[in-house]
Formats: structure tokens, sequence, C-alpha cells
């Protein structure tokens, strides 16, 4: 039997490598400060205030960079556009801490190993732009086709069991598909020679963002229910920030109030049923952007709110652009009804429609629906029954991942939202 071997020169560059990019980064970005500094007073590093900003900085640059990875990891990130913000997050934590704490430091090499951190981790992005492409062999069989259509990826087809692949970054094969037994014995052996193997279903999740469910099965999503420890957390979290939120936040509520009552007639507050956690219903809280109507309709196209909607009022249009509308929904997430990050919810009306037409619909009530979620910051506001599936798989994905890296990666995206004015209505 002849071999066919086929080389896919992807061997780890450098570059890529996790000790040379956070290593590299401490030296230039903390090293390289104070070694300079020290080049004009050699005993400044013995003074306490230099020593905390050191520490504090290696925590700062350490986290913000094994959170910049973490979000990097998640499908359609541009991972170059989140480097400023997640290292000013971290950054800013860890100082404002130290603010807290009356410690002394050095703003001079505190602002010097931020801003040359960012510097790091652009060049890198840069320089290793080519490099990153994933390169997947695809044994054929089953539902495989699908995935030469998606983007960002080096796909190469296996057409014989004889062919074997060197240096890819794994195999893909369709595990559910009635396979023959030398391909079976190859992907055996590939998983053997230590080349990572995956499910179609598994690698289009990951690459997508999306998680097209058949059964509600742990081979699907892990586990039917989210991480109970981080639900806790975050629930905490929620609290202490909508409460923040009202208090800090009350005058711009009131005076959003009173414009909206100016603007058109009716009251300031827009209230309807949705369908909330555990698919209990309750009642949402947004400032009002339609006129009202006192025409009988039908109540499912009520709910809808369609593209241009004339129902919109002038000040509506661009309290849904900024998403200034949401803000009453602070009220919610206090009585626990509700997160910052979740699920949108529907109306009633239109939640009960969508459950009798889609398998597992109620599923994603298994978490607190959400102001913004990773549906809404991919798609933006849907209605339409096919649509909604699309958004449905995107809420699957959220759940099976659900975790504060994807939440911060969330209100990353959640910001650049309401400065577009994507996907508002």
């Amino acid at each position: 039997m002849t071999t066919t071997t086929i080389h896919l020169p992807n061997r780890r560059h450098l570059l890529l490598r996790m000790r040379f990019q956070l290593l590299g980064g401490l030296t230039f970005a903390i090293l390289l400060p104070a070694l300079m500094r020290m080049s004009f007073d050699r005993e400044v590093i013995w003074q306490s205030n230099m020593q905390v900003t050191i520490v504090a900085a290696f925590i700062a640059h350490t986290t913000g960079y094994l959170l910049y990875k973490r979000i990097g990891n998640f499908p359609g990130v541009a991972a170059a556009g989140y480097i400023l913000p997640t290292f000013a997050l971290t950054y800013g934590l860890v100082f404002v801490t130290i603010f807290f704490f009356r410690f002394e430091y050095s703003r001079f090499q505190a602002a010097a190993s931020f801003i040359q951190s960012t510097l790091w981790y652009f060049g890198l992005s840069l320089a290793t732009r080519r490099l990153d492409a994933h390169r997947l062999a695809i044994i054929p069989g089953g539902d495989v086709d699908r995935l030469e259509n998606i983007p960002g990826v080096n796909w190469h087809r296996i057409h014989s069991p004889d062919m074997i692949v060197e240096y890819a970054s794994g195999v893909v094969a369709d595990l559910r598909a009635d396979l023959s037994g030398e391909w079976e014995r190859y992907i055996a052996d590939r998983a053997l020679s230590g080349t990572p193997v995956y499910h179609v279903k598994q690698i289009s999740e990951s690459l997508t963002g999306r998680v097209e469910i058949e059964h509600l099965s742990e081979n699907t999503l892990g586990s039917l229910n989210p991480n109970q420890a981080y639900l806790k957390i975050k629930e905490a979290i929620d609290w202490a920030s909508a409460l923040f939120i009202l208090v800090v936040f009350s005058p711009l509520l009131l005076f959003v109030a009173i414009a909206v009552k100016t603007d058109s007639p009716g009251p300031a507050l827009f209230r309807q049923k949705r369908m909330g956690y555990r698919g209990h219903p309750y009642e949402v809280y947004k400032f009002r952007t339609m006129k009202l109507n006192d025409t009988v309709v039908d109540e499912k196209e009520a709910a809808i709110t369609k593209a241009g909607d004339a129902r919109i009022t002038r000040l509506g249009q661009f309290l849904r652009k900024s998403r200034i509308d949401e803000l009453p929904q602070a009220f919610n997430i206090l009585r626990g009804e509700m997160s910052w990050i979740g699920p949108r919810p529907e109306a009633l009306v239109l939640s009960m429609w969508y459950e009798a037409e889609l398998p597992f619909y109620r599923y994603r009530h298994i978490v607190r629906p959400g102001i913004t979620g990773w549906a809404q910051v991919n798609q933006g506001h849907v209605a339409a029954v096919d649509d909604v599936l699309e958004k449905l798989h995107y809420d699957f994905y959220y759940i099976k991942n659900f975790s504060p890296w994807l939440d911060v990666l969330i209100v990353f995206r959640t910001i650049r939202t309401m400065l577009t004015g994507f996907g508002a209505r």
C-alpha cells in the first residue's frame, strides 16, 4: 500500500507561543521602563512605590493577557480590536484598587507599563496576522460539506485513508456518520499520533458562535444546567451594578422621562409582559419609544417592531439606537427578573408563538434574560421564525459557554453597538 503524506507547514511559530508572548510582554512593558528609570537613578528600584507599581503592573499585565487570549478564542473575534479595552480594564481595576487602599505608586511606571503593554500586543497582532490561520483536514462522509463555506480556515480534504496530513491544526469528521472501517482506523491513528480530532458540529460551533441542536443531549450542550457558581456570582454583580446605575444616573433617568412625555402624549415608561427566567412571565420596564395607538390590532403583530416602524417617535429613534431606552430594566435586575447579559426576553405572545414553532425554544429560559446578549451583538433585532431559529442557536452557544470571559466580550461588543446603533429598530 502506497502512503501519500501531505505537509501543511503549521508548526507552532515562535511568535504564536504563549511563553514568548507573555514573557516578551512582561519584559517590554515592565522590565524595560524600570531599567530606563534605573539608568537615571540606580536606587529607584528599592523605593517602595516603585516595587508596588511593578507588582501591580505584573498582575494587571498577566491578567490582561489571559483575558485577551480568552476573548480571542471566541468565534468572529478580531482579537486586535480588544487589546486596548482589555488592558485598560485590567490596569484600571488594579490601580483603582491601589488608589483605594492609598498605596503609593509610580505614575510614570504605571503609565509606561500600560502603554507598552498595548503596543507590544498590537505589534504581535500585526506580525502574526498571516501565521494564525487554522489548517484543518476534512475526512469525507456525513455532514462535512458545509464546513468549506466557513471562512478563516484553510480546509484540506483527505480523499483516501492512505493520505497522512502532517502539521495540521486538526482533523474534522462527522463522527455520527456511518464511516468505513478504514476511515475509523485512520481517525484512531490520527488521535494516537497526537493530532486533535474534532466532530463536525464541534468545529462548526467554535467557528460560527452558534449551537445547532437536534436533541437536548449532553453530547450537544455539555450540561443542561449552566455553571451554577458563576450564576450566583453574576446575580450579585448584576444587583450591585443595577443599584449603582439607578442611584448615580437618576438625574439622567428623570431627564429622559420628562423628554419622553414632552415628545409625545402618554406615560414615560413602557410596560410589557415577557417570558422570563425558568419560564415565569414578568413585566418589563423601558422608556416608551412609540406613539400610543388605541386602535385594536393583532396582539402578535403589535409586539413585533418592524424596520422603519412608523410608530417610533423622533426621540424614540435616538433612545433605541443608543439603547438608553433599556435603562429602566435596572429595576427588573434589582427584582431578580433579569440580568445585564443573557438571551433577549420576548413578549409573552411572541414567546408562546416561537415555542410552538421551534423545538427546544423554551430551554433558553434556563438563564436570566438580558438587556444585551450574544445573539444581540451578533445578529441584532429579529422577529421572523427563521431568523429567531438562528438567534436561538446563538442563545444556546451563550448557555453552553456561560462564563465571565464571554460576558466581558459581550460588554465590549455592546459598547460598540451603542456607538454604531447596530441591530436597533
